[in-house]
Parts: C-alpha cells; sequence; structure tokens
C-alpha cells in the first residue's frame, strides 16, 4: 500500500507540473497578444488601454493565486484591518523569505476588488528575464538592480518610473521587499554588518536597506504642507497626475510572512504541490505615510524598527503557533482564512483557452494565406 502512495502522490505531482506548463502556455502568450491587438488604444485612449491591461494583468495573476490554493496551501489574515487603505495609494513592505512569497501575496491580492490590477511591483532585474518578464515590462513594473555600483543608478531610475508610469498610470499599491533578497542569502551578511555597527542582530528576517524607501517618499510621499493648504513646498508635478488628481502615498502597509514551523514554502512546492497542505499567515500592520521620518537617518531608525518587531512576531508565532497583537495593534482583526473564487477560476480558464484558441486560429489563417500565395507564384514560374 505503500508504494501505491508514494506512487499516486509522485503521479500528482508531475500531473501539477504538466499542468502549471501548460497553463504558462495558454495564459502568458495570450495576455501578449492581446495587448499587442489593443496597443493602438494606448495612443489614442490610453486610459481605455490601461483599464483593459489591468483587468488582464488581474486576471492572469488569479491564475498563479489558483496554483497555491488548489495545492492546499491556504493564507490566513491577521492584524490590522486593513480595508481603509485598499482604494489608496499604498506602499507594501513585506519580509521576503522564498520564492513562494509573491505568488502567496498574489493570492491575498487577488480576492480584494481594485488591487491587482493597479499594481505595481519592485522586484529584482533577473525577474525579467523569467517567463513572467514580458509581462510585468508590459505592465510597467520596475526592476531593481541590486549590489552596490549600481544602487545610485537604479534609485534614480526608480525615481523616473515613479514619475513617468506609477503617477501617470494612476497605480495604487506597490510591492517593495526592502531586505533586497531572500532571507537564506542575506542572513549572515546582516549578522555581520548588525555586529559591526551595534544593531539588533537578526535570526527571523535580515536588516533591511532604505534606499528605495527614502527613493519612493522623497517622490511620491506626503507633502510637507496640504493639499487644501494651497502651499505645497514639494514639486508639484511630483504629486499630480495627468488628470490633476492628488497622487502621494497615504499609506505604508507592513506585513509579516510567516510561513508553518519557520520552513517557508517555494515556488517548486506550489507547483508541485510536494509539501503537505499548511497554513501561511501574513500579519498586518498599517501606518499613515506621515508618520514615516523624511530625514534619512529618522527613516532608516524608523525602518529597522520595524524590521525589529518582525522579528518578534515571527519568533512568538514560532514558539508558541500565535501572533501576538498587544503592543502591535490597536484594534486587532480576528485570523481571517482567505477565501478564494473556485467558479472565477473556472471561467477565467475558459476564457483563456478560449482566447489562445482564436488567436492560433488567425495565425494559422495569416500563415495559410501567405504560404499559399508564395505557392501559387512559384508554380506559375
Amino acid at each position: 500500500m505503500e508504494l501505491f502512495s508514494c506512487i499516486g502522490f509522485l503521479c500528482k505531482c508531475i500531473l501539477r507540473t504538466l499542468f502549471v506548463v501548460v497553463n504558462n502556455v495558454y495564459c502568458i502568450p495570450t495576455y501578449v497578444v492581446w495587448m499587442v491587438m489593443i496597443f493602438p488604444l494606448k495612443k489614442y485612449h490610453p486610459d481605455l488601454y490601461w483599464k483593459i491591461e489591468g483587468h488582464f494583468f488581474h486576471w492572469l495573476l488569479a491564475m498563479v493565486s489558483m496554483w497555491s490554493w488548489s495545492a492546499g496551501y491556504d493564507i490566513v489574515e491577521l492584524g490590522d484591518d486593513i480595508r481603509t487603505c485598499l482604494e489608496d495609494r499604498t506602499l507594501v513592505i513585506a519580509n521576503h523569505q522564498s520564492t513562494a512569497d509573491v505568488p502567496l501575496l498574489m493570492a491575498t491580492f487577488n480576492t480584494k476588488r481594485n488591487i491587482l490590477p493597479n499594481l505595481m511591483w519592485i522586484m529584482d532585474r533577473i525577474f525579467k528575464y523569467t517567463n513572467f518578464g514580458i509581462v510585468s515590462i508590459l505592465h510597467q513594473d520596475f526592476f531593481i538592480v541590486s549590489g552596490k555600483e549600481k544602487r545610485g543608478e537604479s534609485l534614480q531610475a526608480l525615481v523616473k518610473h515613479l514619475r513617468e508610469s506609477y503617477i501617470p498610470r494612476r497605480r495604487k499599491w506597490m510591492v517593495l521587499f526592502p531586505e533586497g533578497g531572500f532571507l537564506r542569502k542575506r542572513r549572515e551578511t546582516s549578522q555581520r554588518f548588525a555586529l559591526k555597527n551595534n544593531l539588533p542582530v537578526l535570526q527571523h528576517v535580515s536588516l533591511p536597506r532604505v534606499g528605495a524607501l527614502q527613493t519612493i517618499v522623497d517622490t511620491v510621499g506626503p507633502g510637507k504642507n496640504s493639499i487644501a493648504g494651497g502651499n505645497n513646498n514639494a514639486d508639484p508635478s511630483l504629486h499630480f497626475d495627468g488628470l490633476g488628481m492628488y497622487s502621494q502615498v497615504n499609506w505604508v502597509l507592513d506585513i509579516t510572512i510567516a510561513y508553518p514551523e519557520g520552513k517557508p514554502l517555494d515556488l517548486g512546492d506550489i507547483v508541485t504541490g510536494y509539501r503537505k497542505p499548511c497554513k501561511t499567515f501574513l500579519f498586518y500592520r498599517l501606518f499613515p505615510c506621515t508618520e514615516v521620518p523624511r530625514d534619512h537617518e529618522a527613516m532608516t531608525k524608523w525602518l529597522y524598527d520595524r524590521f525589529v518587531e518582525k522579528e518578534k512576531l515571527l519568533d512568538a508565532y514560532y514558539k508558541t503557533g500565535k501572533f501576538p497583537t498587544e503592543g502591535f495593534c490597536a484594534s486587532p482583526v480576528p485570523p481571517q482564512e482567505v477565501s478564494q473564487d473556485c467558479l472565477r477560476f473556472a471561467i477565467l480558464h475558459l476564457f483563456f483557452i478560449t482566447s489562445s484558441y482564436i488567436h492560433f486560429q488567425l495565425f494559422w489563417y495569416v500563415v495559410s494565406y501567405f504560404w499559399v500565395d508564395v505557392a501559387y507564384k512559384y508554380i506559375n514560374l
């Protein structure tokens, strides 16, 4: 019986992997083809183009959300009530442990109205060269370059991107991983830096990098005076989009991602379903952006404090199985499991499969037309 059980489990992993590969094949090219087909709208009616693109982007990320949901990797939210920031411009900062962080955040955001269509990811440049890279390029996510040599140049590029993409596209949320890499890669370096500079030595997170946060707050953070006062000391061009709408970031949403027993899932687990079903916890803390200091040293301390608090939260969770809320949340929301809509998943699959079939037929018709035309001319020679 044990042998049959192992064979059945292996077959399940293989079938899931094949399904995810096929799912990529008929979803990503379909997204790209639709974007090419509606490309004229980008010039003549850009607002409509980006609205349509946002919906396609959401539908595509819903497919990724389905991978973890179908494997039994559920998500539980707790901490601050984030409904107040769902419709506002919000900077999300999160600890980064593995390749599963992004798919699980996608699954969480998938259930919230208007988040994914108006979301901008800030991710490592290496992501540009993955199968999903073309989608992020078309959606105008930002690819940050790691390393001291390119840091200044990359932050300047981020300023330009915020001015030319985030504000004009009227994006709402943006996601940043301040640690700059996975915990297993950053922990040792972070601990050496902490010992050298008399900073807290962290085990469950690493010390964050403040450069991107500083750039975002300086570029789209709250002005020194309110807009109602009519005298904003900041550059007005950085605080209004093309329609004259106030474009500052209003909230910072701090998400602490906690995997069971401190053992992160990874993308391989999500694709194959190799690990047993489990629950991943997302602990929310919501801060008005006005609470983030503008001075570099004060901002660095503020961000370090957030990650020291993450360390305490994770340490308590790993030891007790529960998150402490006293001292972290004024009025915490009880744990709530994220619920996905399987009917919506089925409809989206049907849409992408049907679109792929139509696109293939159109492509084959065009190729056949030119092929017949060339063959006819060759015969007549």
